[in-house]
């Protein structure tokens, strides 16, 4: 690092609070002079952040070449502010990897630059367009389909939403014993599910809620039941991917986002390099202090 009259540990916490906790500059600044008598301007924290930069980068590039191995791999995004425009928060999650990129963009061209011509087996996204056609197979969250399905339920004007809550109940149910159950059990409640669903699509309805959720599963039809092929390997939901964006959402609350392409673009490799290690235990603040410190 260039010579700064902040040690390291200064750095790594600075870094640590503002990523993972979320502070702004401001509170970061009462931070520093309350508990330590320091007088750390906004500026200095933010030549903090430019000078680890660089390091946190390098680490990114480690997880990516992971990421670009990996057979199955679950991707959100999330909106955010940077420079003052609508920008994106990707994450693509794996088993040893995961990996945080800011673009301006949510087309799937931000998919096809992350992934670097690799197509896992397993695509497992929300139906949105960006995140189809990017894995050799594909699984459709069910969380998101199951809370339309609920919405159905309690708005809609026949049993169409209660029938499809009930087949999500079911497929949670297989996806949580999955494991534990005979090949040739998950095969036969595979079949159940499927015959259920397609009676539950071939339903005449007036309500045009549940035409409209009915024609999102008919289209996700062949990518609800993945899982079924890859037990214990694939979920059955996205919620891995959405719990990795949380923090970007609070933050997006917290501060309004980024006033600078590289700062966001820094957050997200600095969340990359934690979150990557904290799939093996590592702590977030230790793993931050031995990337300063290295």
């Amino acid at each position: 690092m260039a010579l700064t009259p902040f040690g390291r540990r200064i750095h790594a916490l600075a870094l640590y609070l503002k990523s993972n906790q979320l502070f702004s500059y401001q509170r970061l600044q009462g931070l520093f002079a309350d508990l330590f008598g320091l007088d750390v301007s906004q500026g200095a924290l933010m030549n903090m952040f430019k000078r680890a930069a660089p390091i946190f980068a390098a680490r990114r590039d480690d997880a990516l070449v992971a990421l670009r191995r990996a057979q199955v791999v679950a991707c959100d995004e999330t909106g955010m502010r940077i420079e003052g425009c609508n920008g994106y928060q990707w994450v693509f999650c794996a088993s040893d990897a995961i990996v945080h990129t800011a673009a301006f963009s949510r087309a799937a061209q931000v998919v096809r630059d992350t992934m670097g011509g690799h197509q896992p087996d397993v695509w497992v996204s929300d139906r949105y367009t960006g995140q189809q056609g990017h894995g050799l197979h594909h699984q459709t969250c069910l969380a998101h389909l199951d809370r339309k399905a609920r919405f159905v339920e309690r708005h809609g004007s026949d049993f169409i939403g209660m029938r499809l809550k009930l087949w999500f109940d079911r497929a949670f149910a297989l996806a949580r014993a999955i494991t534990t159950l005979a090949a040739a059990t998950v095969k036969s409640r595979r079949r159940a599910l499927l015959r259920d669903l397609d009676a539950i699509l071939a339903t005449a309805t007036d309500c045009e809620l549940a035409q409209e959720l009915l024609g999102q599963i008919g289209r996700a039809r062949n990518q609800l039941l993945t899982f079924c092929d890859f037990p214990g390997k694939v979920d059955a939901t996205n919620n891995v991917s959405e719990r990795a964006l949380r923090p970007s959402v609070i933050q997006r609350k917290v501060t309004n986002g980024y006033r600078a392409k590289w700062a966001a673009d820094a957050e997200a490799d600095l969340r990359t390099t934690v979150d990557t290690a904290r799939l093996s235990g590592a702590n977030p603040f230790h793993t931050i202090l031995g990337a300063v410190s290295a």
